[in-house]
């Protein structure tokens, strides 16, 4: 089996497929918040949260600074365009198959309907 390897995009698709992580995200984007607070909002442990935020980390999409005690996690400068393009291309390959397959449904229907008027 052939493999594509993107390295960056295969980090933010495993980071954005967990629920949380992706609740994570949506919480960041309203404004920055340390890793208690986050775990507190999604009723989990520091340890769980943690691991969430290491991995979108790593992805690229959160990055954190600590401060004293408190690490405080924010979104990531690099954002998720090449993510969406991805999707999108892929979106439009769907779309065409979609409409050639609806264009082959209406001539098969035609040519049914023109069998059943002769």
């Amino acid at each position: 089996m052939v493999q594509y390897l993107d390295p960056p995009l295969d980090l933010s698709f495993a980071a954005l497929s967990d629920a949380t992580r992706r609740g994570i995200i949506d919480q960041l984007g309203r404004g920055d918040a340390s890793i208690t607070s986050l775990a507190d909002n999604f009723q989990m442990t520091l340890t769980g949260m943690k691991k969430h935020v290491q991995v979108l980390e790593r992805a690229g999409l959160v990055v954190t600074q600590k401060v004293g005690r408190v690490r405080t996690c924010k979104l990531g400068k690099r954002g998720l365009k090449a993510e969406a393009e991805w999707i999108e291309a892929h979106r439009k390959l769907f779309e065409a198959r979609f409409e050639a397959l609806d264009e082959i449904i209406s001539e098969m229907k035609q040519e049914e309907s023109d069998d059943s008027a002769s």
